[in-house]
């Protein structure tokens, strides 16, 4: 039995990317830190397809050791495909950022994601369709003025990703690497970014995208042979080849 591994799976992007690939018939393993939110979207995913085998699993990918801990409990189930989608933000100046919460964001999108992908790479890179995709931000390839932090975490797993991708293109691996970057999507992202309770989004950002739409472009990247998604300053979606310019090929 293959399983798709979605991390940050308790909301937003990852939530809906859950939803849509059980739609596929596609059995999951499902990782957050919120235990509550992880069952009922075990049972919204049931409702869709009980045949669907659905496992959750706690994590606080703010602690390392808690994803060699994770990776290490799921190497007895066959993994077709690894989704990196836990993610924070910071949206504050630099010189006034909250340096605890820039460190645990850190930890987060740039520690815990190298860990998992690069154990995943370990195990998998010749099976036959399988895929890596993390979850970068078009804030990985633009910076932000006010996100200056977080777009640089951003533009770490744009460039890891990328240039793990051509790495296992260059051994002949079986294994795909693909990064998928969106721009400003409806989810709780922004107010934890922002340490506010409420966000307008309708009021405050002219142009958005909805977790349900951002799951949709996942699958878009899923299913096609380019390593990079990107939504554009037009909020369109392209599928593309690497972004960043690869120096050198060793063997």
């Amino acid at each position: 039995m293959k399983y798709t591994v979605i991390t940050g799976a308790s909301s937003g992007i990852g939530y809906e990317t859950a939803l849509a690939f059980a739609a596929r018939g596609k059995n999951l393993i499902l990782v957050a830190r919120r235990l509550d939110k992880l069952e009922e979207l075990k049972s919204a995913i049931q409702n869709i397809d009980a045949t669907v085998n659905v496992i959750v699993h706690t994590s606080d990918l703010s602690d390392t050791t808690q994803a060699y801990t994770l990776y290490n409990t799921l190497k007895e189930y066959q993994i077709e495909t690894w989704i990196n989608n836990a993610g924070l933000g910071e949206g504050s100046f630099v010189a006034e950022q909250n340096l605890e919460k820039v460190e645990t964001m850190l930890r987060v999108n740039i520690e815990s994601l190298t860990i998992l992908s690069t154990l995943y790479v370990r195990d998998y890179a010749d099976v036959e369709g399988t895929q890596l995709i993390n979850v970068a931000s078009a804030l990985g390839y633009a910076i932000a003025v006010g996100s200056v932090a977080y777009s640089a975490t951003k533009f770490y797993v744009s460039a890891f990703t990328e240039g793990l991708a051509k790495e296992l293109e260059i051994k002949g691996a079986k294994l795909k690497a693909k990064v998928l970057a969106p721009a400003i999507t409806e989810t709780e992202f922004v107010k934890k970014s922002l340490d506010t309770e409420e966000f307008d989004y309708k009021a405050n950002m002219s142009k958005y995208h909805t977790a349900k739409e951002m799951a949709g472009f996942m699958l878009d990247l899923y299913d096609n042979s380019e390593v990079v998604g990107i939504v554009d300053l037009n909020y369109n979606f392209n599928l593309r080849s690497p972004i960043y310019p690869i120096i050198g090929e060793l063997q």
